[in-house]
């Protein structure tokens, strides 16, 4: 999907493109905080690899347009997004939604515990939509080399510190249970996003908690509406 959105944009003459990447795409044990530089020493976690190298190859096909046709193509590795309007399906969504779902369905119906996977050792960083929507619009206007961009907070969580943080805004006063019998996924990830700052003059400013709490509030307000 990305090699054609590239290349229908580049037959249209279209002025600069920004590609959006994933942190998947970072080795297994890349030291962190995850430095640009990193990206190519070594296979990505086991369970993303496909899609992270999938990914990667945007950033070859980029570097390629860019001397063969001159194309104006910039590259953005963001972190686990959340916030308004993300998917909550419990099946599909990622971590924040599902806990942000199954810990207000619990609250609601007073279950007794809610059940996650993995033993919440990890450690993921997570940054608000708006911010990631802020840097995304500044690297379509200043930004104009085929070195990679780090977009984060620059702060990290452990899964099981965020089930707790996420069971307390939603009001859960049950248990939570691990589920070890599922993966945990890449054990930690952080970025250094001092690339962002210097290049963009970027850093976010969404508070951790604060962003949690307006995507519960969404979360709610979304539910309500789909029961009337």
């Amino acid at each position: 999907m990305g090699v054609h959105l590239m290349e229908e944009a580049r037959k249209a003459g279209v002025a600069r493109f920004v590609a959006i990447a994933t942190i998947c795409s970072y080795p297994k044990h890349t030291p962190v905080p995850f430095r640009e530089e990193d990206l190519w020493n070594g296979y990505p976690e086991e369970t993303n690899a496909p899609y992270g190298l999938a990914k990667k190859m945007l950033l070859v096909q980029l570097q390629a347009y860019r001397q063969e046709y001159g194309f104006r193509g910039v590259y953005l590795l963001p972190v686990n997004l959340y916030g308004p309007g993300d998917d909550f399906d419990v099946e599909m969504g990622h971590v924040i939604p599902v806990m942000i779902r199954k810990f207000s369905d619990a609250a609601a119906s007073n279950a007794p515990q809610v059940t996650l996977w993995g033993d919440g050792s990890p450690t993921r960083e997570f940054l608000f939509v708006e911010d990631a929507a802020e840097a995304i619009v500044l690297a379509a206007e200043k930004y104009d080399s085929p070195e990679p961009i780090n977009i984060g907070r620059g702060a990290e969580i452990s899964i099981r510190d965020l089930a707790a943080l996420v069971k307390s805004i939603t009001g859960f006063n049950g248990e939570i249970v691990w589920d070890t019998t599922k993966p945990n996924g890449q054990p930690r990830r952080m970025l250094d996003t001092s690339r962002a700052a210097q290049a963009l003059g970027w850093r976010a400013q969404t508070e951790f908690e604060d962003g949690l709490r307006r995507t519960v509030e969404w979360y709610r307000k979304q539910a309500m509406s789909d029961d009337r």
